[in-house]
């Protein structure tokens, strides 16, 4: 398949959106569609009629492949697994033609629910809710027939149902996040208690390379004290600042200038229900 510096631009933010929502990982978003250019150099361009179709074809099976290893990977993962966060740099209103493709089924929340889905859930609700396929091309991709990959969206909406009502509000969700900075920073239980649910979970992603909770840490009391002993035991040069992280506002923790934890939230309602630590140096940005 002839691809042209053109079809590279144009393609390559598809095929990561999709590998990246796919995976949860940065890195092997990008090694799947390096791989999947490399693969398509190879085919006779007379078998192919769409070009996009056929590459996000490529992506999508390559994806399906990966997870069946990273599957058995995780299950030996020490501690909660929380995605890869996605540290955007530009302006979130930069590019607002893309803005949708970017933003729906990109959350920490939504990607972390992902993980509740088997391969070809994934792949057919992807497909379908954020890339607005039809059924007839969601068949064509994953091979199946249309009407199994009617049951299997239905199946896959229904194991995702609780981040259905996350708001992707950018603005209000980080007045929210200012309003809890500020809340925690001066004690304000009260004010915390009207941003927090009773029943907010904490997943602390540490991957066995650092310290933090092997389980994930339950009710309002106990991840409030769990925060409040972080803060406490904070060194010397540790600050923070509110950032623009998959294209959502989260807190990205530094000491000395570096990434030491980037902490997201899953807001609904106008309250934190659950609240995402993420401190595998393997999973943080470098500067």
């Amino acid at each position: 398949m002839q691809i042209s510096n053109e079809d590279y631009q144009q393609f390559k933010p598809l095929l990561f959106s999709i590998s990246y929502r796919m995976l949860g990982s940065i890195m092997e978003a990008e090694d799947i569609v390096h791989e999947t250019f490399l693969k398509a150099y190879q085919i006779d361009e007379k078998k192919i009629d769409n070009k996009k179709a056929y590459l996000c074809k490529m992506v999508t099976n390559f994806c399906l492949d990966e997870l069946k290893s990273a599957r058995r990977r995780r299950e030996k993962y020490v501690g909660p697994w929380n995605p890869v966060p996605l540290l955007i740099d530009k302006n979130i209103d930069s590019d607002p033609s893309d803005m949708v493709l970017k933003k729906e089924g990109l959350s920490i929340a939504y990607l972390r629910m992902m993980e509740h889905l088997a391969p070809d859930e994934r792949a057919v609700l992807l497909l379908r809710e954020v890339f607005n396929y039809s059924y007839t091309e969601i068949a064509t991709i994953i091979e199946k027939k249309e009407e199994n990959c009617r049951k299997i969206f239905s199946r896959a909406k229904q194991k995702i149902s609780r981040v259905g009502n996350e708001s992707l509000n950018y603005e209000k969700n980080k007045d929210i996040i200012n309003l809890f900075i500020q809340s925690f920073q001066m004690h304000n239980t009260s004010a915390l208690l009207e941003l927090i649910t009773d029943d907010v979970i904490l997943y602390s992603d540490g991957g066995g390379k650092v310290n933090a909770a092997i389980r994930p840490i339950v009710s309002r009391d106990h991840v409030m004290a769990f925060l409040y002993a972080i803060i406490k035991k904070a060194p010397e040069g540790f600050y923070f600042e509110v950032k623009n992280v998959n294209y959502q506002p989260a807190i990205v923790f530094y000491i000395n200038g570096k990434i030491q934890s980037i902490l997201s939230l899953y807001i609904s309602n106008d309250k934190i229900n659950e609240i995402y630590i993420t401190l595998n140096p393997d999973k943080l940005p470098t500067l």
